[in-house]
Order: C-alpha cells, then structure tokens, then sequence
C-alpha cells in the first residue's frame, strides 16, 4: 500500500474547511480550553509545515497580531495570502538574534508541533523526541516573553515524564493534554505552559 493514509473524520473536516492539516483541531482545542492565544498576539511557529496551526493563528490574533513560522522544509507558498503571518526557511536552532526573524521583541507564544524524524524503533523515536523538546525549552528564555504561552508536542515516555516535572516551575500554569483528534494508537500529547516566569 505504501502511503496509504486513514481519512478519517478530521482529516476529511480539515479538507473541506481548507486547511492544510488535521492537526489543526489539536490547536484549536488546546486554545479553546487553555487560551494561549490573544488578538495582536506576536507567536512563533516553529516547525510549522505545512501551516495549519498558521491558518488558525492567524485568524485568532487578527490584524494587530503577527505569527512567525520556522522551519527547515522550503516556504509554504499556500500561507502567503495571509496578511499577518511570514514564513521562514531556516533551522529554528541556528537562530542566535530574533532580529534574523524580523522581530525586535521576544514573543506573546511559543507553538511547536515539531517532531523528530521517527525510525519505528520506539526507544530510540523517545529519545530524540524527547532531546528535540530539551532543545525547545532551552530556546525559551531567548523566545518567550515573561507572562508567556507555550505549547509543545512531546512523544511520551518515562524519562520524558520525569524531564517534564523538573520543568514545571518555569510556569504557572503547566498542563498535559491529549487531543480528542489524536490517534488512540499515538504516543503524542501536549504540553501548554502559561505564564512563563523567564
């Protein structure tokens, strides 16, 4: 079969409401029960493509707010009609000074849907799952404003759980969350930190 791909509901959803992926309704349900996203909110996208959770940003920041995506595959061109959002291709880790990003400020929310590239070999998948999101909390104090909001895919694991932990009083609020439109076989979950205390 190779590439076949389970349309289920959501997939069939994202098409018909024109956005790019199903992983949208993830968003859209981590923001309805956890408002992290504000109008004029300035967010970054990091390891954006193809762009649904752009689609969704953008629409809820509005037109004083700007959305940022990063990532290391080649430009969306679908996401250019968007007035309030710009698109780079860059590796988010190369990224010494936010001026290389067009921003003078850090930002309102960091967003990260990234996933390691998986090899099926699940000890090893945690691993650089979880190295990916050390990596991500490391960038925080440089991307996130005081008071800020953050939201991370992590692949779970015991040493993945034992990391959040030690992670949690970099926010006041910290949160887990496995999204309705996940997969009941995926090991993925979310997890939303409000108010950074940087």
């Amino acid at each position: 079969m190779g590439n076949f791909k389970v349309k289920d509901h959501y997939f069939n959803k994202a098409k018909s409401e024109n956005y790019l992926a199903r992983s949208i309704y993830k968003l859209e349900e981590i923001d309805e029960k956890y408002k992290i996203l504000r109008a004029g909110n300035v967010v970054v996208d990091l390891g954006y493509f193809p762009g649904s959770w752009i689609q969704y940003t953008s629409k809820v920041i509005g037109d004083t707010g700007r959305v940022i995506g990063i990532d290391i595959q080649g430009v969306n061109k679908k996401l250019s009609g968007l007035k309030n959002v710009q698109v780079y291709q860059k590796d988010i880790f190369d990224i010494q000074d936010l001026a290389q990003l067009s921003v003078s400020d850090k930002f309102d929310v960091v967003l990260s849907d990234m996933a390691p590239n998986t090899t099926g070999i699940r000890s090893l998948d945690q691993d650089r799952s979880l190295s990916l999101v050390e990596s991500v909390f490391g960038l925080l104090p440089r991307f996130l404003k005081p008071g800020g909001n953050f939201v991370i895919k992590v692949f779970d694991s015991h040493h993945a759980q034992v990391y959040l932990k030690e992670q949690k009083n970099l926010f006041n609020e910290f949160h887990f969350l496995k999204p309705k439109s996940t997969r009941s076989v995926s090991k993925e979950f979310f997890v939303i930190g409000k108010n950074f205390k940087a």
